[in-house]
């Protein structure tokens, strides 16, 4: 099932969501590239999240000088970067299509800073609660399923009647149809475990499936508290 729009009309072009698409897109594009130099493996170390390495940062500054938190911040600025940087064409397209179709309309409701808010935020927080429960990773985590779970859950909660205009391949056909928006909060999880498919040569990992319930649920709650 290929979600292509839901049929909600916005009131205003959802700019904050077009331009986390392209920025998204940019990044995979200079990820292609340092995949035909070799230099892809180095880049995501640098840039997406390691648990080990920022675990290791703070337990250092605990006890250190000033000079050493400022190697905290600086390993903190992947709770970020990490989200932009996708480990495959089948993570990045799963990610980017839902962001496409649900993103749009709730960027609409919250409005461009809320809507930026949310998607930042909940990717932040996912990051942290993965660093909590795994401080001694030492896999990069690449990808932007926290914060595009966010925006599933505030949606589904926000519209939880939507239907989603859907088309169902079927060998050379495509079947058009219309799902409820809560299907795809099963359909979500369920594509994840094909993240690996079309990966990209290096050793990253995608944030967990229960770090993206939590997504799921700060989009829920975020959605909640603005009413």
């Amino acid at each position: 099932m290929i979600p292509i729009s839901d049929k909600t009309r916005s009131q205003s072009k959802p700019i904050i969501n077009y331009g986390l698409i392209w920025i998204n897109i940019t990044i995979f594009l200079g990820e292609l590239i340092l995949e035909l130099k070799d230099g892809l493996d180095s880049f995501v170390t640098d840039w997406g999240l390691v648990p080990a390495q920022i675990s290791a940062a703070i337990t250092n500054a605990i006890s250190s000088t000033t000079a050493a938190w400022i190697v905290v911040c600086w390993r903190s600025l992947s709770l970020v970067s990490a989200m932009f940087i996708h480990g495959s064409f089948s993570q990045i397209l799963g990610n980017l299509l839902f962001l496409w179709v649900f993103g749009g309309t709730l960027e609409n409701v919250l409005g461009h800073r809320g809507f930026l808010w949310l998607y930042l935020g909940a990717g932040v927080l996912t990051a942290v609660v993965q660093v909590v429960v795994e401080p001694s990773l030492q896999t990069p985590l690449v990808g932007a399923n926290g914060a595009v779970a966010s925006i599933l859950g505030a949606y589904i909660i926000k519209f939880p009647q939507a239907k989603i205009d859907t088309v169902i391949p079927l060998l050379i056909v495509y079947i058009p149809t219309e799902l409820p928006a809560l299907f795809y909060l099963f359909w979500w999880f369920g594509q994840q475990l094909f993240y690996s498919i079309g990966s990209l040569n290096t050793s990253s990992g995608s944030i967990a499936q229960w770090a993206q319930v939590v997504g799921l649920f700060i989009g829920a709650g975020f959605i909640k508290l603005k009413g």
